[in-house]
């Protein structure tokens, strides 16, 4: 069978997040692949990469004596501290989560960190009992999140571990769940 090029059927933007949905058409077979892509702002990352730098140059003085001979492996001790934080920093930040939905099989759940590491859980379509937008409320803050609810499961299953795309980029990800797990298309 013929394999189509995949056309982006749907884009949403908002200000922290990017949304686009991909069609893959295999014969009768149809796999939707939606991404929720963080924006990257630079001002808080100079904000985090300062402060852990004055931070651990704080802490390396109070730490490390300072005799006079000694002042340059000090320093070397501190750059490297503040690089070795940077690193571990920035490997932990989500560029990328994406749900890729294969109505016959099941849903893929992936997440792409800044450092490269791709992280993923496969969901079968049988353990899928349904797809539901919820609303979690904080102290501070409120706002809907996308979760799957499985068979033998206490807890349920978030579709979007790290990044919290406002409601309307989660509709078109849970029409397209809840068409796989009913097996009908919803409008």
């Amino acid at each position: 069978m013929e394999k189509h090029p995949r056309p982006t059927r749907a884009c949403l933007f908002s200000n922290n997040y990017s949304y686009f949905c991909e069609e893959d058409r295999d014969g009768c077979r149809i796999i939707t692949r939606h991404h929720i892509i963080a924006k990257r702002k630079w001002m808080p990352e100079f904000i985090t990469w300062s402060t852990v730098l004055v931070l651990m140059t704080f802490i390396c003085t109070l730490l490390l004596p300072i005799p006079t001979v000694a002042q340059g492996s000090s320093l070397i001790v501190t750059v490297l501290l503040c690089v070795l934080s940077a690193a571990v920093i920035h490997g932990n930040v989500i560029e990328e989560e994406t749900v890729v939905v294969m109505p016959t099989l099941g849903v893929q759940l992936e997440t792409c960190y800044k450092s490269g590491k791709v992280s993923g859980r496969f969901v079968p379509i049988g353990d899928i009992l349904a797809a539901v937008i919820n609303e979690a409320v904080t102290p501070f803050t409120c706002y809907s999140y996308l979760a799957l609810v499985l068979r033998d499961e206490r807890k349920l299953a978030l579709v979007f571990q790290g990044l919290r795309p406002p409601l309307d980029m989660l509709v078109p990800t849970w029409k397209s769940l809840c068409s796989a797990v009913s097996g009908k298309m919803l409008q």
